[in-house]
């Protein structure tokens, strides 16, 4: 197992990890979660190179991908940079990429009842305005889980805060800061029910953020 006691926090600078071949040639990985080698709980970067397929494969418990770089393509469809999209539970596909793509990717991680397919190109989807400078844009809810992508202008404070149900952020531009340390694009972090932080920014910067989502209580 790695990274599976819900109850800590985890930082991981992927841009100083080194990719791990997957058995499907073609296709390397960063694990930053995992259950099981080949199966259940997963969070991690995968690369598809150039022309690499990957195997048909079922999604007992969901399948949830934001494309980082590149065209990531399955039989239902092309998603270029930025596309974020969610398999529910029991849906399947055969995924390939004809020029290569860089994904991150959460494996068998729904709720049984959450059964919505997702599709959104979000370089195409208007941002809302959030609390203080902060713009913000939906990509799901279900019961106390939501998850975002949120927009920090430069020089950008936010209230001291707790999380309710955990925290998980993946910083996709720029740098994300708060009184624990230094983010820079490609840092993942998970952060436990009831922890707390005072983050901000000075550059401009992007983070994919999912929160409510963790055990409330961990053993």
């Amino acid at each position: 197992m790695l990274n599976m006691q819900f109850g800590q926090r985890v930082v991981i600078d992927t841009q100083g990890q080194p990719w791990q071949p997957s058995p499907m040639p073609g296709v390397c990985r960063i694990p930053l979660a995992r259950e099981e080698a080949e199966q259940g709980h997963a969070t991690s970067l995968v690369r598809y190179d150039a022309g690499a397929r990957f195997s048909a494969h079922a999604h007992p418990l969901g399948e949830e991908i934001l494309v980082l770089e590149g065209t990531f393509c399955d039989e239902h469809g092309e998603y270029g940079p930025g596309h974020y999209f969610r398999n529910p539970p029991g849906s399947s596909h055969t995924p390939y990429s004809p020029e290569g793509c860089i994904l991150f990717v959460k494996l068998h991680q729904f709720q049984p009842d959450d059964l919505t397919s997702v599709r959104i190109d979000t370089l195409n989807t208007p941002w809302l305005p959030g609390q203080g400078g902060l713009q913000v844009m939906p990509l799901h809810s279900h019961e106390a889980e939501q998850v975002a992508l949120v927009k920090w202008p430069a020089g950008e404070r936010f209230l001291p805060h707790r999380h309710f149900g955990g925290e998980e952020i993946f910083v996709i531009s720029g740098e994300f800061c708060d009184e624990h340390g230094r983010y820079r694009a490609g840092s993942w972090m998970r952060s436990p029910h009831q922890s707390q932080h005072h983050p901000f920014v000075e550059e401009e910067t992007v983070i994919w953020v999912k929160t409510g989502h963790l055990p409330l209580a961990v053993n």
